[in-house]
């Protein structure tokens, strides 16, 4: 905003040396440019994480919110993966887009791991060959884990099993760069995180007041976030959880329509009849 400062200081200049002030028109003209002036968007305005002692070179920490796991629910999809010394019964539990390379260990192919998923039914259980329906709703993935593990003990050879929540997605929308609905495969993931996936907040985003929608415990939530506040990072909001919503409202700012004015182009308009009014009067 400095070569817009330094233009309108230099026309309200010449409007003030020129005769403008005695025609009808100046006092509109000032009213506009006053409004135009008032639309831009401070520094202030877009700072993350502000902390009114805060100082170059302080180190502020925080305590982490004791955020709990994750709890399973009905239409949670789960990647499975088993294996055991008994290779032969082990193929039972393998499914397609598995490949196994010479080291015996496994990855996935673009997209498989959706295609392989256990779906939890709305019963809150899946269904697995030779283990039948396992109850799975309200536990966490650690803990789905240890089940499997204890229930195929009787018939692999040390068996080992995987456990990956597949449908981990965030939405970011409203002020962003890049709205839209993303994956992604971090067991923790902040909501800076989210808000980076979709290309950061715009600069008439209002930070001040970021909204994050969240089903839990079988009811939407409607949670306002602060993101200038250093306090969040003590926040259980901090963290996204799957299919978690993040919204930004715009400022009021925007409402003026201000966002792709063409200030400079106002302004050297303004100067120039000036100037022109000064040397043909």
């Amino acid at each position: 905003m400095n070569n817009f400062t330094q233009k309108f200081q230099l026309t309200m200049r010449m409007i003030k040396n020129s005769n403008f002030h005695k025609l009808g028109i100046f006092p509109f003209m000032i009213l506009n440019i006053t409004m135009l002036f008032s639309s831009c968007v401070s520094q202030r305005n877009v700072e993350y994480l502000r902390d009114s002692s805060n100082q170059q070179g302080d180190i502020k920490a925080f305590r982490e919110a004791n955020v709990s796991d994750y709890k399973l629910k009905p239409n949670d999809e789960l990647f499975i993966q088993i294996r055991s010394l008994d290779d032969p019964t082990t193929n039972i539990f393998q499914q397609l887009g598995i490949q196994q390379n010479g080291s015996g260990s496994g990855y996935i192919q673009p997209y498989g791991a959706s295609l392989m998923s256990y779906t939890v039914d709305k019963d809150g259980y899946v269904q697995l060959p030779i283990l039948g329906n396992i109850q799975v709703e309200d536990k966490s993935i650690p803990e789905v884990s240890t089940i499997l593990q204890d229930s195929l003990n009787h018939i692999l050879s040390k068996p080992t099993v995987t456990v990956k929540l597949v449908n981990r997605f965030v939405s970011v929308l409203g002020e962003v760069r890049n709205p839209g609905h993303f994956s992604y495969s971090q067991e923790k993931l902040t909501i800076f995180d989210a808000l980076s996936l979709a290309g950061d907040i715009t600069d008439y985003g209002d930070r001040n007041d970021v909204i994050l929608a969240r089903n839990e415990n079988g009811k939407n939530l409607r949670i306002n976030i602060d993101l200038t506040s250093s306090n969040l990072m003590a926040s259980e909001y901090y963290y996204i959880r799957p299919s978690d919503i993040v919204y930004v409202k715009p400022m009021h700012k925007k409402f003026w329509g201000m966002r792709q004015f063409p200030f400079s182009i106002l302004l050297s308009t303004i100067s120039t009849a000036v100037l022109l009014y000064t040397v043909f009067k």
